[in-house]
């Protein structure tokens, strides 16, 4: 028999979050949504712990034998439970938190021993997106070369997350651009490094909490060592399928975000539909309940489905089965349902749903970002596509 109630270990983790997303979150969210680019001081009773960590990381030679693969609440899991529950509470804000960024999940993916203890304890934000360079991670145009024991950085990074409040960024650089792919690599950072300035931030539609900038690298140099993974160009692209292993993590964290907010808005939607005498009705067909509650039962699907795509390719993650299509199905599902559940939300809130004395319009304007960043709705459908029909991206642009 197949058991489909949530194990007793992922309730507790959802709990305790959801605890700390209403009391610490919640309470600022307007707050920070006004006072862009201000640095949420009350984040700062979170330095220094593990708040993303959600789960235990197996140890090496960990699940091979057949009595060690019993489930458990492994790392992804645990975070992508944890980033749902921290963005019911703000997604600006979850953003925010001291050494939680994207830039120490590329660290965790592909670092050394010795370089995960060297930068252990550092915020380290992610710096991939350029002008030039959107969708197409392939194709950007910063360069790193050797000279000496140094590389030397020269380019231009824009919509870095955390740009302003991070330590360290992980930042992506061709070696050989006539190299394509092959010649990418991915570097860290350190803030104070001389040729490397963060030129401006960001004003934005949505999760404001959040800082996003613009970093300028000028004969930036930075220790041989500090490349993430070999520095050796081989003729395929294994090195850059390395590199982009980082996002099989990464995104179902963003549709674990989208999971987050729409469920706020969710539960709003509900609790105002409640006060008015309109109750979710689960005993009976939808198509005979009135179209109030019928959206609703619709969007509560919706948002379930999304929620164990991104369990799934999460929990793969844990067990070491490749999950680069479970990780984009998640982001794609996720991503574009948390956009359309919130507008549907605000629509049946009605005033309440455009007013600012509420956060129905503000996790409206969140909800959209979770759609582009990390790889668009259209570029996770083509990346699927691939997958599916096992075409290389020559072959299905």
């Amino acid at each position: 028999m197949i058991n489909l109630d949530t194990p007793e270990v992922i309730e507790k983790v959802k709990t305790a979050m959801h605890n700390v997303a209403e009391s610490m979150l919640r309470p600022y969210a307007r707050k920070y949504d006004e006072a862009e680019h201000e640095y949420p001081k009350e984040l700062d009773v979170f330095r220094g712990l593990n708040v993303m960590g959600g789960g235990k990381k197996k140890k090496d030679g960990e699940g091979k034998d057949k009595k060690d693969k019993k489930d458990r609440l492994g790392q992804n899991l645990g975070t992508v439970i944890t980033v749902e529950e921290m963005c019911w509470g703000d997604a600006g804000l979850m953003l925010s938190i001291p050494n939680a960024g994207l830039g120490n999940a590329a660290i965790a993916a592909v670092a050394t021993d010795e370089q995960k203890e060297r930068f252990e304890g550092k915020w380290a934000a992610m710096a991939i997106t350029e002008a030039e360079s959107g969708s197409d991670s392939g194709s950007i145009s910063t360069t790193a070369e050797l000279d000496g024991d140094e590389w030397v950085l020269n380019g231009e990074k824009i919509f870095v997350t955390c740009a302003d409040r991070c330590d360290a960024v992980v930042v992506w650089a061709t070696v050989d651009k006539e190299a394509g792919k092959a010649g990418i690599k991915s570097f860290v950072v350190e803030k104070g490094t001389p040729g490397f300035t963060l030129d401006h931030l960001e004003h934005k539609l949505g999760i404001r909490a959040s800082d996003t900038g613009t970093f300028v690298l000028n004969n930036c140099r930075i220790p041989k060592d500090n490349i993430l993974g070999s520095p050796e160009v081989k003729k395929t692209t294994e090195g850059f399928k390395g590199v982009m292993k980082t996002f099989d993590n990464t995104r179902p964290m963003v549709a674990a975000m989208a999971l987050g907010i729409a469920r706020a808005a969710l539960d709003f939607t509900r609790e105002k539909m409640e006060e008015t005498g309109v109750s979710i009705d689960y005993e009976t067909n939808p198509n005979n309940q009135s179209a109030l509650q019928k959206e609703y039962l619709m969007m509560e699907a919706t948002l379930e489905a999304s929620r164990l795509l991104t369990w799934r390719a999460a929990w793969m993650a844990d067990n070491e089965t490749p999950n680069s299509l479970e990780a984009s199905m998640s982001k794609a599902k996720a991503g574009r349902a948390g956009t359309l559940i919130t507008q549907k939300c605000c629509e049946l809130l009605g005033p309440l749903g455009v007013s600012r004395e509420y956060l129905a319009e503000k996790w409206m304007r969140d909800s959209k970002i979770m759609d582009i960043f990390e790889g668009t709705g259209q570029i996770q459908h083509l990346i699927i596509a691939r997958n599916v029909l096992k075409m290389s991206s020559k072959e299905l642009k």
